[in-house]
């Protein structure tokens, strides 16, 4: 039986500046995970549905359209005609360090939860197996649509859904650190699986060890916490047990961007959760997939780069 999956998030535009020279394509932290899921499921095994907002012009075009091509669903996607969607600039220096510009304060993806369409796509979504959602998904909104999103998930879980959350803590989007600190607690006191990047942690709650996220986490009802530290192991705790996997040694010489780096991994881990298997082989395809991802140039690497993990 297919599962049906709504991810929430956010795509822009996105200009890449090296050397004088630019490069448009898009990203969005959701999105990313979307279509590595999409990728790892055969489309009789999962329906992944984007739900974000767009607009009419040839940008968020372009943007369905790759996403159709990647077997994403955009049937919960709005297409606002008074926005377009935001745009982000990535500068690399010699040195090969990265810097970062953003023009989205009104991004269609903002409004998704105050348009006609709204409710009825709620609606729908209070009927699928699974929603996917970061920090980020949530700090772009107001608190409005703060409030409508927890209405939906309230509803979501009422119907027997489950909620998986990435971190994904970013602070200039969020008005303070302590506003942040309580949605974060009321998203994840809906949460099933929690997606923790341990950096994020440290610069939400402040300079705490992993236990201390993993505490945190059971008190408000996390099932199932993913702890993820990068180049170090992954630890993965839930009510029965805790798992610990080594990252895979990726050399410095082989490592080429690491954009999309922690959303493949949830996508990778994902793969094998949702299928039934074990942590351990979840843990490993993360860690195999996030290892490819950093070998290539972008978010999004070429289809056949993940032939062996198919």
């Amino acid at each position: 039986m297919s599962i049906n999956i709504a991810v929430i998030g956010e795509c822009m535009i996105e200009l890449s500046i090296k050397d004088n020279l630019t490069t448009r394509s898009f990203g969005g932290d959701t999105l990313n995970t979307s279509v590595y899921l999409s990728r790892l499921f055969p489309n009789d095994q999962a329906s992944i549905h984007y739900v974000t907002g767009l607009g009419i012009d040839p940008f968020s075009q372009e943007m369905l359209d790759q996403w159709q091509k990647e077997n994403i669903k955009t049937d919960l996607i709005q297409q606002l005609d008074n926005k377009i969607p935001g745009l982000y600039a990535i500068m690399t220096d010699s040195n090969g360090e990265r810097s970062f510009y953003y023009w989205r304060n009104d991004a269609a993806a903002k409004f998704w939860l105050k348009r006609e369409q709204t409710e009825q796509i709620c609606e729908k979504i209070t009927t699928f197996d699974y929603i996917y959602l970061s920090g980020i998904s949530i700090a772009i909104l107001d608190e409005y649509s703060i409030d409508k999103l927890i209405e939906l998930l309230e509803k979501f879980k009422a119907n027997g859904g489950k909620v998986i959350f990435d971190n994904n803590y970013r602070p200039r989007l969020w008005r303070s650190q302590e506003y942040a600190q309580n949605v974060y607690s009321k998203i994840l006191s809906y949460t099933d699986i929690a997606f923790l990047t341990q950096d994020d942690e440290q610069l939400l709650w402040g300079n705490t060890h992993y236990q201390d996220s993993i505490i945190r986490s059971k008190k408000l009802n996390v099932s199932e916490i993913i702890i993820k530290r990068g180049s170090e192991s992954c630890i993965v705790e839930t009510l029965n047990e805790r798992v610990e996997v080594p990252a895979n040694v990726i050399t410095k010489d082989k490592i080429v961007d690491t954009t999309a780096a922690g959303d493949s991994f949830s996508a990778g881990y994902l793969s094998v959760r949702l299928k039934g298997g074990t942590i351990e082989d979840a843990i490993q395809k993360g860690h195999d997939l996030a290892g490819t991802v950093i070998q290539y140039r972008g978010a999004i690497i070429p289809p056949e780069a993940m032939n062996n993990l198919i």
